[in-house]
């Protein structure tokens, strides 16, 4: 693993007491944290959690198995910087309390190989990545996960929710679109590039497909580069900082063009991550300013099209829809109203359910490492869409969808889980005869 250099350690890699002392403790987060809803524990709280990062910081508690643990149940979903007076930066504060557990903590060897394995190499590495997603396929659709399911072997092994969660990889990836341009149809109203992201490009490829085809017949040209990389944003929330960095060093410098109106993604928690590379590379003088204008020109697919304005959808959805609000949308960047906007544009019955910004539990890779409490979560969320009987969910985030899918499945519900960009996109196949 690549250590991180001298600089970064006593700055951008440990929370600082200009960070954590924000926090009032005033308590107006409890209620939005969903560790602490579940659990109950003031030290499962974001409160608590800054308290034990300032003890750390002051070298009155050490940073081992009981810090570890509260801070890794943490989601870094952030709604607790919604509810915060004081302005306090949770989610960077948590990300480099995390980094500091990786640089003092020996965590047990299994779970160190495996952590090392898929955050410095599988995503360091879209050529490992296609690899290993081309042995999960044939796994997925050989039928050995089906028999060890049906035999008992992935519950004997403690894999079996595991299971469920998992992404089903697609038979065409989003890579080979890698290095193409996609003009706009009609007048030229934007250029931009498109951040393809890991998993989405293994899993969620149609998803990107259509997310492109949105663009142009909104009349923007796209481009894919071809160099691009994984957002970083899988490392930085687990502590790999730096891996983070080297991600974020490629991306800016193939995504960002002087050219370009924009960076466009289609995925919250990516997003979130390149809106603030400029944390990252806060103690590098020489990249900072260019991650700073490269996270500027950074834009959630829904908030740049809504920016743009709509070319209006020739289909109109008839369903009772209802909204969940990704965390690192919502919270992360503050946009609510644009994946709204959109499907009152498609027409659709729109049906608020309660706590709509609550986290589901998904929280990227939160519900592989956190299984048990990832789904006590989900259950309170599936309660509150339950309350309201949609036929379609719509979220914003691939991670959201495989999530709430699971979630309909444990709950009996039959409602639909989409992507708000998926049903644009049907609204405008309507048009054209498809």
């Amino acid at each position: 693993m690549q250590s991180p250099s001298p600089e970064a350690v006593n700055g951008a890699d440990r929370p600082t007491w200009e960070l954590y002392s924000r926090c009032i403790h005033c308590g107006l987060c409890l209620s939005s944290c969903p560790t602490y809803r579940v659990l109950a524990l003031e030290m499962d709280s974001p409160r608590g959690r800054i308290f034990q990062v300032a003890q750390v910081d002051a070298g009155r508690l050490p940073v081992g198995e009981a810090f570890v643990t509260h801070i890794d149940r943490c989601l870094d979903c952030r709604a607790c910087e919604t509810a915060c007076p004081s302005g306090v930066e949770y989610g960077t504060i948590v990300e480099r309390a995390r980094a500091l557990i990786e640089r003092e903590y020996k965590r047990p060897w299994l779970q160190r190989k495996a952590r090392e394995y898929f955050f410095n190499q599988i995503l360091s590495s879209y050529g490992k990545l296609q690899k290993a997603a081309v042995l999960i396929r044939f796994l997925q659709r050989s039928g050995i996960t089906a028999v060890a399911r049906g035999l008992g072997l992935l519950r004997l092994i403690g894999f079996q929710e595991v299971e469920a969660l998992a992404p089903r990889v697609e038979r065409k990836f989003f890579f080979e679109e890698f290095g193409q341009t996609f003009p706009a149809e009609g007048r030229r109203r934007a250029r931009v590039s498109f951040l393809g992201g890991c998993i989405a490009s293994i899993a969620f490829a149609e998803l990107n497909r259509a997310t492109i085809r949105v663009l142009q017949r909104n009349g923007v040209e796209v481009i894919i580069p071809k160099e691009q990389g994984c957002c970083g944003a899988l490392q930085a929330h687990a502590g790999f900082r730096e891996q983070a960095r080297t991600q974020a060093r490629r991306n800016i410098q193939t995504l960002l063009d002087g050219s370009l109106d924009a960076v466009v993604t289609n995925s919250a928690g990516c997003g979130s991550t390149m809106k603030e590379y400029g944390d990252l590379f806060e103690s590098d003088a020489e990249l900072a300013p260019r991650a700073r204008e490269f996270a500027s020109k950074v834009k959630d697919v829904t908030e740049f099209l809504v920016a743009l304005g709509l070319q209006p959808p020739a289909k109109k959805l008839k369903a009772r829809v209802t909204y969940q609000d990704p965390c690192h949308l919502a919270h992360g960047q503050r946009i609510r109203s644009a994946p709204r906007a959109i499907l009152e544009t498609l027409g659709a019955e729109l049906a608020e359910m309660p706590h709509s910004d609550y986290c589901c539990g998904s929280a990227g890779s939160y519900n592989i490492t956190q299984t048990e409490l990832s789904l006590k979560i989900l259950d309170e969320k599936m309660n509150d869409v339950a309350s309201i009987s949609p036929e379609l969910i719509a979220t914003a985030n691939v991670g959201y969808m495989l999530q709430l899918r699971a979630g309909c499945r444990r709950k009996g519900l039959r409602a639909q889980v989409r992507h708000v960009i998926e049903l644009l996109d049907e609204g405008y196949a309507g048009g054209r005869g498809a």
